[in-house]
């Protein structure tokens, strides 16, 4: 068999599917021509990954680590088998096959851009230096990118655990450029409502409306401390207190500081969200759901149930130069730079 720019010769079961899907993939560490192999040194999971595993086990780091490993052993890859999910790594490039058109050498040090849902990865240090209560894994062992992998070398003027929570996430920001741009093209400059507006996805889409032309942007936060977070950040025009699980909530807390949304950013780590986020949206407006804990027929439903006119998005994590745009941001908004940077402190 020969390989497969996307993956195909690495899944193992069932056969016919792309590595995302399959429930077990080969993560030995020979490389086929156009592959690269990568020395993990650190995880980043995703968000609704790590909440589900720790309220599956109740906050237990030593039980979360247990999950983790358990789950990379039997399925060759990091994907959470109750959200889907993964995340994604940094590592340094330890061979490059003579055919992999991704541009690296040996001795990079990158972060894959791709998820570890379709990753083939193997743990060899047992996340010995990982005590399971963040997102953040140190973790020993190597992983395989294809051909169509993306990956990123990492900036040498941030620190790698910086630089992989802001590229996890990186796809928000540019997506929320794009979508509030097309708005200002047509001569609309949006108000933009971002849900989580606190956390990494949410701010960086704040920062990225604000920049592209956002009329008003209103970051929504479920707890005081974030709301004071978020305040002094100053990415946001208003900050409003809401639980974004209790639809009317959350669409009069978005009226009360200025809307309904032309566009609402939907960027929290928790099921529930989808008919507020609808509610809170103006009719012909767009809702971007960038979360992993989404439920799309909920969304579509939901919708329906509404009559609402909104279009839907699905955030995909990937759109041309995310990288280069969220690093930018990060670089030249002291306020986001401030809310990475606590949250690492505090992890």
């Amino acid at each position: 068999m020969s390989s497969s720019p996307v993956g195909l010769h690495r899944v193992l079961a069932p056969s016919g599917v792309l590595p995302q899907a399959a429930e077990k993939l080969d993560a030995r560490p020979g490389i086929w021509p156009d592959e690269v192999r990568i020395a993990v040194e650190r995880l980043n999971l995703d968000a609704a990954s790590y909440r589900q595993l720790a309220g599956a086990h109740g906050g237990d780091g030593a039980a979360i680590r247990r999950a983790v490993l358990d789950i990379v052993e039997t399925r060759g890859k990091m994907q959470n088998p109750v959200t889907g999910s993964g995340g994604m790594l940094v590592g340094v490039v330890d061979e490059a096959g003579p055919d992999s058109p991704l541009g690296l050498r040996k001795g990079d040090r990158v972060a894959t851009l791709v998820s570890l849902t379709l990753t083939p990865l193997q743990i060899t240090d047992g996340l010995q230096d990982w005590d399971g209560t963040s997102e953040q894994v140190p973790a020993q062992g190597h992983a395989i990118l294809f051909a169509r992998s993306i990956v990123a070398k990492l900036p040498d003027d941030l620190k790698p655990e910086l630089s992989l929570a802001v590229m996890d996430v990186c796809g928000a920001p540019a997506l929320t450029a794009r979508v509030v741009g097309s708005y200002v093209d047509k001569g609309i400059k949006p108000v933009v409502s971002v849900i989580g507006g606190a956390g990494k996805s949410g701010s960086l889409s704040l920062a990225a409306a604000r920049a592209a032309g956002a009329a008003r942007t209103i970051g929504v936060v479920p707890f005081q401390a974030e709301h004071d977070r978020l305040t002094e950040a100053g990415l946001a025009d208003v900050v409003a207190l809401a639980d974004a699980r209790d639809p009317v909530a959350l669409a009069q807390a978005v009226e009360a500081a200025g809307g309904p949304a032309d566009i609402t950013v939907v960027c929290v780590d928790v099921p529930g969200c989808e008919h507020g986020a609808v509610l809170s949206t103006a009719a012909g407006g767009t809702v971007i759901f960038f979360s992993m804990a989404t439920s799309f027929s909920a969304a579509a439903l939901g919708a329906e149930g509404l009559a609402a006119d909104v279009t839907m998005l699905v955030g995909n994590g990937y759109v041309p130069g995310h990288a280069d745009y969220a690093m930018e941001l990060l670089r030249t908004e002291p306020g986001v730079r401030g809310l990475f940077e606590s949250r690492l402190a505090e992890d």
